[in-house]
């Protein structure tokens, strides 16, 4: 049974939350931070918007930043980082054609992984990650192709595919197309190998969650020859995580719907679709999701190997 925020949890961690939730108020309307107007002209209201419009149309846009010199809420720790959309900078990406990307996470933070954004334009293709990268990409804005041993399928929003260290492939656009992208060097295991994958989100089984009232899909086999899986997390207004996490694991976080406060170390951030996460091995964690309609998250986490 799902129980609703306020009566699940404890007193100490509850006050916190609701002076967090009184400061969360003032800053956001019912359409995100700051009350800044969309930064497209004529958008359809909240019931014809297409999935995942906030990661592409963020509330908070460098062109409603006018009035607010210098304003970010992006935010880089040592064991952490907040990367929000005012401040993304998206520049050429190398070996793709016509595609703008913004790195959102790399191991100049300390990550063992990259996630970045890619915009693709009309008539863009993708370049081949380096050799021994294995690649994830999922799609929030538009219509992509993606093209395998003289094989051609397209792939849609809340579409993804995992393709495995030295496959050829190709990834081509021929309208604008936003994709978020995972690479990483894989760590192969002998007898072990990673089939490519293709899937939708949609299609995935909710797996349960004992003791937990989030609903859970994993895109990636759990099998030990995926060094990394990939986690789509929904939380309901109210709902937050029960377990307050500290483990060895890194993630990658990208909020694609809602909003909600999240915890990292010791600071408590508000945040909205369109921002990026790293957590960096046992720095506490923990979220729980507010406003009115449903969060969901993007949650990269390695497993499988011996962290030795």
């Amino acid at each position: 049974m799902k129980h609703p925020f306020a009566c699940s949890a404890s007193s100490q961690p509850l006050t916190i939350l609701l002076v967090a939730l009184s400061l969360f108020r003032v800053a956001v309307s019912e359409d995100g931070f700051c009350a800044v107007p969309s930064i497209v002209k004529g958008t359809p209201n909240s019931e014809s918007r297409p999935l995942y419009w906030k990661v592409t149309n963020p509330t908070l846009a460098p062109s409603h930043l006018q009035d607010l010199p210098g304003f970010t809420r992006s935010v880089y720790r040592t064991d952490h980082a907040l990367i929000t959309p005012e401040s993304q900078v998206f520049s050429p990406l190398p070996d793709w054609t016509n595609t703008l990307a913004a790195y959102l996470i790399t191991p100049a933070m300390g990550s063992h992984f990259v996630m970045y954004l890619a915009k693709m334009q009309e008539n863009s293709r993708s370049g081949l990650p380096p050799s021994d990268i294995e690649r994830f990409i999922c799609v929030v804005q538009g219509t992509v192709s993606l093209a395998m041993s003289s094989k051609s399928q397209r792939l849609m929003v809340d579409s993804y595919a995992y393709l495995s260290p030295n496959v050829e492939h190709s990834l081509s656009a021929d309208a604008p197309a936003t994709l978020v992208v995972i690479e990483r060097r894989y760590a192969s295991l002998d007898g072990h190998v990673a089939e490519v994958i293709v899937g939708s989100t949609d299609k995935q089984p909710l797996l349960e969650t004992p003791g937990e009232v989030f609903e859970l899909r994993k895109l990636l086999p759990t099998s030990v020859a995926y060094d990394f899986n990939i986690h789509i997390m929904d939380f309901q207004p109210g709902e937050f995580l029960n377990v307050k996490e500290v483990h060895y694991n890194q993630h990658g976080l990208l909020l694609l719907e809602g909003q909600g406060i999240y915890r990292l170390g010791n600071s408590w951030y508000p945040v909205q679709a369109g921002d990026a996460i790293w957590m960096a091995p046992f720095v506490p964690q923990w979220y729980a999701a507010l406003g009115k309609t449903r969060s969901r998250y993007l949650l990269y986490k390695d497993v499988n190997r011996n962290p030795l």
